[in-house]
């Protein structure tokens, strides 16, 4: 389904590429020259698979390539030896052999033998991993987010048109022909003028727990490695794995996490392909005090002109809106519809009965549709290039860059927090929800952001506050550590 034009795609390109352009910095990788585009790949050749990160999501990856569309998994990588265990066993009993175990990504890149990088590491390691794939002639699958910062996805669009390179984001529904056929409905009229699209997190979240003195790394793990272009800071957490979804340094909250796909599919159904006109966020971690740093319950307005978006992230126990916890809800003059999963929904008129179902999918849609693209050597034929994984992750960081440059206030009086009726429908519904769950909502502080203006051309602020406007535009990157820096690409 061609959900995303030539025209636009020329255009997007030729935006990120200039953004990227605009900003100055090295790579470890900055001598490689550029790799010409791979011909056209038959279906009879075979495509040598690298999967990076195996603890989690990676073994969706495995199961991706593996067997697959004439694939071989030839490399396991990942900094922590006590993790690979799973992988290796179910790729030495499909393919008959063990894949080599890499521990640096370095050495992956640098191997002819490989054709293909599949990404699924912490948020803080995806630009940086994907870029130096692309340098060294390799395509590229990441994992959402595909980014964690904005100014990243502007560099990896650029790297993938310069060496042109195939760059999927792992946002999955993407491909899924339940949701293609939710997306075409509420694109196609039966809905009337739709003016709102809500993205959903409702997803428990517990506590993490609270450790009075940094933790001991396991002995398996190169932390170094794992720290890679981020800050090496201690560990401050119990767990070093999975909870780092929750500290700035690597992860996004649960915006970046469970929430970028919402977040994707919002906007794929208002068919926005540019950043939005301003962003308002407010939230905070409520119900627990804890080592995450992230918000565990924010809500966000993206103002597209006549079309907004709202999104919202509860890690507290709630009911279901609309029928849905996890999902989308896509709000027209003569109904809408709600998706409360990846591979489809139900569209309702505007008497709330039920006219339509969509349905089917499943992530090996996905990874068929990113080898498909390595063949053809066309980006077109993604489903989820990686120009459009840069504006939904954008959505992400956006919107915590409002939240984190927010002023504290009394959550009980976030109800009045904007001139838009259905945010502040949505705000008062978040403090009623928060006294659901015994917060006391005069007494507990929330973090208000400003409104951001958004220069939609050049995707930085514009506030009429300058010095508002300069602090934003400071957290649209972030500081490299040194041997792990990313270069623009010019």
């Amino acid at each position: 389904m061609d959900f995303f034009s030539r025209r636009e795609f020329l255009e997007r390109s030729a935006i990120l590429s200039a953004a990227a352009a605009s900003l100055g910095a090295g790579s470890a990788f900055a001598d490689t020259k550029p790799v010409a585009a791979t011909a056209a790949r038959a279906q009879t050749d075979k495509l040598r698979v690298a999967v990076v990160g195996v603890r989690g999501r990676g073994m969706s990856h495995v199961s991706g390539f593996l067997g697959k569309n004439n694939c071989e998994i030839t490399t396991v990588c990942d900094c922590d030896e006590a993790v690979i265990g799973s992988a290796m066993k179910a790729i030495e009993a499909k393919q008959g052999k063990a894949p080599n175990y890499v521990k640096d990504i370095r050495k992956v890149v640098e191997n002819k033998d490989i054709d293909i990088v599949s990404i699924a590491t912490p948020n803080h390691w995806h630009a940086l991993m994907a870029v130096w794939a692309m340098e060294n002639g390799k395509d590229v699958y990441v994992e959402k987010p595909a980014t964690h910062n904005v100014r990243e996805g502007a560099i990896m669009t650029a790297a993938a048109r310069k060496y042109k390179k195939i760059c999927q984001v792992g946002t999955q529904s993407r491909s899924n022909p339940g949701m293609q056929q939710a997306i075409e409905y509420v694109r196609g009229g039966k809905l009337g003028k739709v003016d709102l699209a809500i993205g959903q997190c409702y997803k428990p979240r517990g506590s993490i727990g609270k450790v009075e003195k940094p933790t001991q790394p396991p002995a398996s793990i190169d932390y170094d490695l794992w720290s890679g272009p981020a800050p090496l800071l201690a560990v401050n957490r119990a767990k070093l794995h999975y909870d780092w979804h929750w500290i700035w340094a690597y992860g996004n909250g649960d915006l970046g996490n469970q929430g970028v796909h919402e977040m994707d599919k919002a906007r794929w159904g208002l068919n926005k392909n540019t950043m939005p006109n301003s962003v308002l966020s407010l939230g905070g971690r409520f119900g627990y005090v804890d080592d995450g740093e992230t918000a565990n319950t924010q809500l966000s307005l993206f103002d597209y002109g006549t079309e907004k978006m709202i999104f919202e992230v509860r890690g507290l126990t709630t009911d279901a809106y609309k029928t849905v916890k996890v999902g989308n809800i896509w709000v027209g003059t003569e109904g809408y519809v709600a998706c409360p999963n990846y591979a489809g929904g139900v569209a309702y008129d505007k008497d709330g009965k039920e006219v339509a179902k969509f349905s089917g999918g499943g992530d090996q849609h996905h990874f068929d549709n990113f080898v498909k693209a390595v063949r053809s050597r066309k980006v077109e034929d993604l489903n989820c290039d990686i120009a459009e994984g840069h504006l939904s992750a954008a959505l992400c960081h956006l919107s915590n860059i409002s939240y984190r440059l927010g002023e504290e206030q009394a959550i009980g009086k976030a109800g009045t927090v904007s001139n838009d009726k259905a945010m502040n429908e949505f705000a008062g519904r978040m403090v009623e929800h928060l006294k659901a769950n015994k917060v006391d909502v005069e007494k507990t502080m929330a973090k208000v952001g400003p409104v951001l203006q958004i220069d939609t051309k050049t995707e930085r602020f514009i506030s009429p506050n300058a010095a508002l406007a300069e602090k934003a535009n400071a957290m649209l990157t972030r500081e490299y550590r040194k041997g792990f820096e990313l270069k623009e690409i010019v």
